[in-house]
């Protein structure tokens, strides 16, 4: 029979005469054959099947063998014995290489045959020895697929036990092996199938023998994180990633992270390889496990790595939003590389050349999933932008190419970028290293206390909170490094922009330190304040000074008449260039414009009521006590005199307990305002010498707001100079704070009619009307008694044209209360600062404006006549609206060095009464212009443009991202040192929101440090 087939199957013979005859054999293999008979057919077959020279002669081999081997299968089992099945798969068949897929295709058709049969268990351990062998050898794609397939069809041939963990981890490193063809769409089509029917045997034997699943996915690491330059790793790896249980992603991450002997350069290039394969086609979950590794590496603070892939990878991610295939993980990549690059602009700068071509082709493209995406991408672009506003030249053409998209609210910005920085990551993965330091909820950024500086800190952080003064300071074009308003603007820009949770500022601190505060000791923060400013107001009027006088000093150079000194002046001129930021064209310096007020101070003689009055500028206002009031100090040479913290035990807590009641009604500021503005006799020693009467006589001095600033800076005077014990003692009197408040501002003309002598004099400088010297003696003022009040009610036809002559008007400016400074001690030389502030947008504040302004108006007063009860009513009516509106929209922080907290404001008005040594020093208020209110030309509140920061100088950008760059790399450096001792290490937290169980502010034995020191004694007696 065997010779009459192979005769036949080589003849001429027609095609249908052939299959006529073939059919006829096939059918004689029901019948009796002797054991010859079928092995001579079996050997043909296979011949036929392997070396066949058409695919006839192949059929015909396949179409006999499987008939007789199903009617004479015992036979059919001796041919297929262990030394034919060794031979093919060692030595091949006759010209048939032992490598190529043929063998494989003839193998497991022949054990198809062999179903159920006992035979194929015999064969088992061959299978498994030879099928081990083979993938050591490294086969292609193709031969992998045929194995592949012979294996899902008998699991008996699978290596078992160690051999099956050997077998996946070979089967793994063939894989890196695996050429991608370049060629036609059909290759690649072919090849991807190829693979997936590799992976999924791995994913089979995962699930039968769990235990080869680590070693498989340890073997996949080592080979996406070889630095070899010389091989470079399959993309076909990517395949196996979405048979790996997602379960296991915290547990192999974590692993990977923390192994002290995966070298930086080995993960990142892992890490990179990964990214590659978003390319792969019908890889699920490849985005997943890209983002999990990232958040790792994130979480054990390994930011070299990140900024090194990211800049690396993040165009390659881009361009792979291109193919809808895998478009979907590759944006959830790129979404998280982009928003965790917080430290600069540099990745996004990257890619934004490519973000209009893609917004045009996903406009155009017409597939039902364009829509959906494009809305996704574009709220990823405004999230970016926003983070880095301040280049309208690669922006403007996004943003037109965008603009019928909607757009993301600002509050879904915020909170998008607040979690998505690497600072601010889920440390689930690493759970025994010690949480990150990022920046906290807030957002806001600390001030480190450099020793017994809360009060730089706590000053700093209320003139970052004024809004119009730090956008301004932002604004600047500053040349000169070494000028004190560089200094500041470089700070805020920190403040505004780092990603530290608390930011050092040494360089300000020894530029403004004054020169006779002791370094290391606590300082008056009002006295900081006022050096502050008045250096900035100064250092802007030189720097004006010397631009005017640049063209003269060419011009005398020119002329020869110069000498050294002028080509050094010109020199620092150009070094120190300031561009004017005086919008108003007043002449007017930024801290005039922003603090600076005029106060008119005018003394009538009660004897001839002639009037001499004068005008000063002023930055800030002194109110001091009234001494006629119950005030709470110190008992007798109580508390430290030489900085740090205070001694509080024993007496100090003898004195807190008796003289403080439980219940006592609180001052208002509108009380201490008032008696600031209120009339005062000077008699006595204070006696007031009169030219027109030529001698000492007794007088009325009253004080006048004249022009009121845009922030309204209010200093507590509650330092006491105690003549005993030779120190300033501190009153502890509870002040009520309005959220709003109306300041009477007079509307001065000097009138033609009056005969008395007045002079007037005007000063240059913004320094404070009242020193602390003469701020203290304001303590001293009194009331005038009912006889003087008597004598003022006879004398008044002829006072007339004295001081109400010379008031044509009032009225009420309203402000809002932008900051507060708090002062936590029992001394002027000890204690603590600390500061609250809040955040006001433009709705919040016309909505403020008009509440105030609406009070305001009920109590508006521009009779000539305005007397005293007036003037009270008008600080009455504007506490009645403290409770009005602007609560919930706007948000306050606690600023307490390195430690910032979200508050509100009733825990600021509140804090005394809890922690009675915590009292309000300086208040800063905003004022409120409404267009109708008398003087005010402006249709717009403050004309103030409440539309984000303005844009970061280059130089200013360039020192933060610098400065990220480093504190990611600190970061780092010290997440490796804290890993190895993380199982020794314990941490303790503290639960958010203390400031409602324990006192704001302690500077303690450590000087700050971000509030703490707050296990003082005193507490107890709260």
């Amino acid at each position: 029979m065997d010779k009459i087939l192979e005769a036949l199957v080589s003849s001429s013979h027609p095609l249908n005469i052939k299959r006529a005859i073939v059919k006829k054999v096939v059918e004689a293999a029901e019948k009796e054959v002797t054991e010859e008979q079928c092995q001579a057919l079996y050997h043909l077959t296979a011949r036929l099947i392997l070396q066949g020279e058409d695919t006839f002669q192949q059929q015909v081999g396949q179409q006999v063998q499987e008939a007789y081997a199903r009617f004479h299968r015992d036979e059919f089992a001796r041919f297929l014995s262990k030394e034919f099945v060794l031979g093919l798969l060692q030595q091949g068949y006759g010209s048939l290489d032992r490598r190529d897929p043929a063998i494989l295709d003839f193998l497991h058709g022949c054990l198809r045959l062999l179903l159920s049969c006992p035979a194929v268990l015999e064969l088992a351990p061959l299978m498994q020895t030879e099928v081990l062998r083979m993938v050591c050898e490294r086969p292609e794609a193709t031969l992998c697929a045929k194995l592949a397939a012979l294996l899902t069809d008998f699991p008996q041939c699978v290596p078992r036990d160690k051999a099956a963990v050997l077998f996946c981890q070979q089967l793994v490193r063939t894989f890196a092996h695996f050429q991608c063809p370049v060629g036609q769409e059909a290759e690649l089509r072919r090849y991807v199938t190829q693979v997936s029917r590799v992976a999924t045997l791995l994913q089979g034997i995962w699930k039968v023998e769990p235990a080869t699943l680590l070693p498989s996915l340890q073997e996949v690491f080592a080979i996406i994180s070889s630095t070899d330059p010389s091989f470079e790793p399959s993309i076909a790896l990517a395949s196996l990633v979405q048979h790996i249980p997602l379960q296991m992603i915290t547990v192999l991450i974590k692993s990977l992270t923390t192994d002290q002997n995966v070298k930086d350069a080995s993960m990142t290039q892992a890490l990179s390889r990964m990214i590659d394969w978003l390319s792969w086609p019908l890889a699920n979950h490849v985005d997943t496990w890209v983002i999990a590794l990232l958040k790792g590496l994130a979480a054990v603070q390994k930011f070299t790595i990140l900024i090194d892939v990211t800049l690396l990878k993040i165009e390659l991610v881009f361009n792979r939003l291109w193919y809808p295939i895998v478009r979907q993980g590759a944006l959830a990549v790129l979404s998280h590389m982009l928003l965790s690059f917080q430290h600069s602009p540099e990745a996004f700068h990257l890619v934004v050349p490519h973000v209009v071509p893609l917004v045009q082709s996903l406009q155009t493209d017409g597939l039902p999933t364009s829509k959906a995406f494009l809305l996704q991408f574009t709220e990823l672009i405004h999230c970016m932008m926003y983070q880095y506003s301040g280049f309208p030249d690669l922006y403007d053409c996004i943003l037109e190419a965008i603009k019928e998209l909607p757009k993301p609210s600002e509050e879904k910005i915020k909170f998008v970028l607040n979690q998505s920085a690497w600072t601010s990551q889920s440390n689930s993965f690493a759970s025994g290293l010690l949480r990150l330091t990022g920046k906290s909820e807030t957002g806001k950024t600390g001030l480190v206390n450099l020793g017994n500086t809360c009060y730089m800190n706590s000053i700093i952080q209320t003139l970052f909170m004024a809004t119009d003064f730090r956008r301004n300071v932002l604004s600047l074009h500053l040349n000169a490094s070494n000028t004190l308003m560089k200094k500041l603007q470089l700070l805020f820009a920190f403040l505004a922009h780092t990603q530290r949770a608390a930011y050092a500022p040494r360089s300000f601190l020894e530029a403004s330190r004054p020169p006779w505060f002791t370094v290391g000791s606590q300082q008056d923060c009002s006295e900081y304040l006022r050096f502050l400013l008045d250096r900035l107001h100064e250092e802007e009027k030189t720097l004006r000074a010397l631009q005017t006088a640049k063209p003269k000093v060419v011009s005398a150079n020119a002329e020869g008449i110069g000498d050294h000194a002028a080509h050094s002046e010109n020199d620092t001129l150009s070094r120190s260039h300031m561009e004017p930021v005086d919008a108003e064209g007043d002449g007017r310096t930024l801290v005039e414009r922003m603090f600076g007020g005029r106060l008119s101070t005018s003394i009538c003689c009660l004897q001839c009521h002639s009037l001499s009055e004068k005008e000063e500028p002023f930055t800030d206002l002194s109110l001091a006590f009234c001494p006629s009031a119950p005030q709470s100090t110190v008992g007798p040479c109580q508390g430290a005199v030489n900085g740090g913290s205070e001694n509080l035990e024993g007496p100090v807590k003898e004195a807190q307990s008796v003289e403080r009641p439980a219940i006592e009604p609180a001052l208002s500021l509108h009380d201490l305002l008032e008696y600031f503005l209120a009339p005062e006799i000077l008699e006595e020693e204070n006696c007031y010498f009169c030219e027109r009467c030529g001698s000492l006589q007794r007088a009325e001095r009253v004080m006048r707001v004249v022009t009121a600033p845009e922030y309204l800076i209010l200093t507590l005077l509650r330092f006491s100079y105690d003549a005993t014990c030779h120190v300033r003692r501190k009153i502890l009197d509870n002040v009520g704070m309005p959220l709003r408040m109306c300041l009477p501002v007079h509307q001065h003309h000097a009138s033609a009619s009056n005969t008395a002598a007045v002079s007037s004099s005007s000063s240059s400088s913004t320094a404070q009307i009242d020193s602390p010297e003469s701020g203290e003696n304001l303590a001293k003022k009194l009331k005038p008694s009912r006889r003087e009040e008597e004598e003022e009610r006879l004398t008044d036809t002829g006072r007339e044209g004295g001081i109400k002559g010379g008031r044509s008007g009032v009225h009420l400016v309203p402000y809002v209360l932008s900051s507060v400074v708090m002062h936590s001690g029992m001394s002027s030389e000890s204690g603590h600062y600390y500061s609250y502030g809040r955040n006001m947008s433009g709705t919040d504040v016309c909505a403020a404006a008009t509440t105030v302004a609406n009070s305001c108006s009920k109590n508006s007063v521009t009779e000539a006549g305005l007397n005293n009860s007036g003037q009270s009513e008008s600080f009455t009516a504007s506490q009645d609206v403290v409770e009005c509106g602007g609560q919930s929209s706007s948000e306050w922080f606690l600023f307490n060095d390195s430690r910032v907290t979200f508050t509100n404001f009733q825990s600021v008005q509140n804090v005394t009464s809890r922690f009675p040594k915590d009292t309000a020093y300086v208040l800063i208020y905003r004022k409120q212009d409404i267009s109708g209110q008398p003087g005010s030309t402006r249709g717009t509140v403050n004309s103030s443009k409440f539309n984000g920061e303005p844009p970061l100088h280059k130089d200013l950008m360039d020192a933060i991202t610098k400065d990220n760059k480093l504190f990611l790399q600190e970061q780092e450096l010290n997440a490796r040192t804290r890993a190895l001792q993380a199982a020794s290490a314990s941490c303790s937290f503290r639960p958010n929101g203390s400031d409602d169980n324990e006192p704001p502010g302690s500077c303690g034995p450590s000087g700050g440090g971000g509030g703490g020191g707050f296990n003082t004694v005193s507490r107890l007696v709260f």
